[in-house]
């Protein structure tokens, strides 16, 4: 039988949504501000030679600094304002989440509620500045070294002034952004930095289209490798679709209550545990570590010197973890695998929930509260983390070895289908409650009203 909310879900038409103003005003609030993102990513650094970077960013692709412009739409690649994007911010908030779950006093204060969160939200930050500053400072450092290494002068006059403006502008830059995704958060719809991010990797999808159809106009892609690419892309956004809401729903019991009326019945609800509980964390950590090397190799350019043992080794790592190689295909799959186990274990204590569910007198049917209920979760969750890491691992390895195979010159990973559709996927849940609030506020005031007649 449907239950109200089930029928309210079902009579979401565009008629509903003409009438929820509200939402309205939130969608376009979200809108024009990733419109303001947009516009940032063009606005180059105080100082630096547009002309010289194009030369730069063709020498590091396919290194780490090709995947971080992914994801702030080719601003790193045009040196902008706001070049880091909101990574800095991501590194920080998993470095604090990792701190809290193994350092004891964060572990108490992320227990505080409330409070807590906000103290560890004002340490994130501090460490988004720090991060800022340090990778500023490298970037600045990098592009002076790079136009006396090649001969080209990509910022016009090099020197300390250069490196502390670029500093202070890529620090405003990447603040501005977090400023940005706050306001989306609470005055538009959806997770502000996550719609950043993912506006950053929409705006690759034309340069990829672009690609591809002038492959084929060129002839250099046959007109069934260009089908076959987009039902791969189709096939795997429907399979992303599915396992990110695939939850294992764990039955939790708790015991009858005495009030005032009576005895009531046993309550009952359900524990959720996500197939993917580590998310886009463990590819973007094993992709990052793979390609260290071909990204020192990139920026030493010809000053790498094959005599010495480590010049040969770097040369060496180069040539085996190209994108698509073997070798580098193996060692992403055992990376994601890795981080997936790794991330899980920190962000899901099975010891913890089991002493909350204790306390609130739930118990698992069958399972004896207390150090059973924590062994039982264990065993339930490093089985679904199997599936999990399986499922990630061909999400992320299928694409680069087609892409590797049919020789397109396409950088459209799986890495970016999960931001987009996970992303994508809550956006559209918010949209969704909204409406479903909309319609329950139009109910509350009918029903008023025929109090009111009455």
């Amino acid at each position: 039988m449907a239950t109200r909310a089930d029928s309210l879900a079902s009579n979401l038409t565009l008629a509903n949504f003409s009438k929820a103003t509200e939402l309205k005003q939130r969608i376009w609030f979200t809108i024009g501000a990733l419109i303001v993102f947009r516009f940032l990513s063009f606005v180059p650094l105080p100082g630096v030679n547009p002309l010289v970077l194009s030369r730069l960013a063709d020498q590091t692709r396919g290194g780490v600094l090709d995947m971080f412009n992914m994801f702030t739409g080719g601003s790193l690649e045009r040196m902008s304002l706001i070049a880091l994007g909101v990574m800095p911010y991501i590194t920080a908030s998993i470095v604090v989440q990792l701190a809290s779950a193994l350092h004891p006093a964060l572990e108490a204060l992320k227990k505080e509620g409330s409070v807590g969160r906000q103290k560890l939200n004002q340490y994130t930050r501090y460490g988004t500045v720090f991060l800022c500053a340090v990778q500023g400072y490298f970037v600045a450092q990098g592009l002076e070294s790079f136009g006396a290494a090649n001969g080209l002068q990509a910022v016009v006059e090099p020197g300390i002034m250069f490196r502390v403006g670029a500093v202070i502008s890529l620090i405003g830059g990447t603040m501005f952004l977090l400023w940005l995704g706050e306001q989306i958060t609470s005055r538009g719809i959806g997770n502000g930095v996550s719609l950043i991010i993912m506006a950053g990797i929409v705006s690759r999808f034309p340069q990829f289209a672009s690609n591809l159809f002038d492959g084929g106009r060129t002839g250099a892609i046959g007109p069934g490798v260009i089908v076959g690419f987009f039902v791969m892309i189709v096939v795997l956004i429907l399979f992303i679709s599915f396992m990110e809401r695939a939850q294992r729903r764990l039955l939790i019991q708790y015991p009858k209550r005495a009030t005032a009326k009576g005895m009531m019945q046993a309550d009952r609800s359900h524990l959720p545990l996500k197939i993917n509980t580590a998310g886009v964390i463990p590819p973007i950590f094993a992709s990052s570590l793979l390609l260290l090397p071909l990204t020192i190799t990139q920026f030493a350019g010809n000053s790498v010197d094959t005599t010495k043992l480590s010049g040969r080794i770097i040369v060496t790592l180069n040539q085996y973890l190209q994108h698509g190689e073997p070798f580098y295909l193996l060692l992403y799959a055992i990376g994601i695998v890795f981080f997936c186990f790794f991330y899980t274990a920190v962000v899901f204590n099975p010891e913890e929930t089991a002493e909350n569910l204790k306390k609130n007198g739930g118990f698992i049917p069958g399972i004896r509260p207390g150090k059973r209920t924590e062994e039982y979760l264990d065993y339930v969750l490093t089985r679904i983390t199997v599936v999990g890491a399986i499922y990630l691992t061909i999400v992320c390895v299928l694409p680069e070895y087609v892409i590797k195979q049919t020789g397109v010159p396409l950088y459209l990973g799986g890495t970016s289908l999960l931001i987009v559709v996970n992303v994508t996927v809550d956006t559209i849940s918010q949209i969704q409650s909204h409406l479903l609030a909309h319609q329950y506020g139009d109910l509350i005031k009918k029903a008023k009203l025929k109090g009111r007649l009455r």
